[in-house]
């Protein structure tokens, strides 16, 4: 497979607080996605060198984009983040690329900026323990 670049992701989709998933990318401007590991030092006082074991997976992700108050795209998926608390499958897909994880949101941030622009902000946290794995 050859390098490619961000443009055309054929997958970001969010689930609604009623678990529907919700193809939100025409107001996403950008996103960081992670998916780290713990690593524990386990260097002892015999060795020259570090020493470390890998431990628990995680997963976050924030988005970023543009207020749209149109049903079912993302002020609808992300305006119920301050008043439930529910679990929502987060799909990505790129170059035949795809990774799933059950993610919890703990903010849904607006800010308007001095042009006018308004603008949101939106980040999730692995919810469930499942290991993050891409396809």
């Amino acid at each position: 497979m050859a390098k490619t670049s961000g443009v055309g992701i054929t997958t970001l989709s969010i689930d609604d607080s009623a678990g529907t998933p919700r193809d939100i990318r025409t107001d996403i401007n950008s996103f960081d996605l992670a998916t780290p590991r713990g690593v524990q030092d386990t260097t002892g006082l015999d060795v020259s060198g570090m020493e470390r074991l890998l431990l628990l997976a995680d997963a976050s992700i924030s988005i970023k984009g543009v207020f749209d108050p149109a049903a079912n795209l993302a002020h609808s998926v992300f305006r119920t983040v301050p008043s439930t608390s529910v679990q929502r499958t987060v799909s990505f897909a790129h170059a035949a690329q795809t990774l799933a994880m059950e993610m919890v949101f703990s903010d849904y941030a607006m800010a308007r900026g001095q042009n006018a622009e308004l603008t949101y902000t939106a980040p999730g946290a692995l919810a469930n323990g499942a290991v993050p794995t891409w396809a």
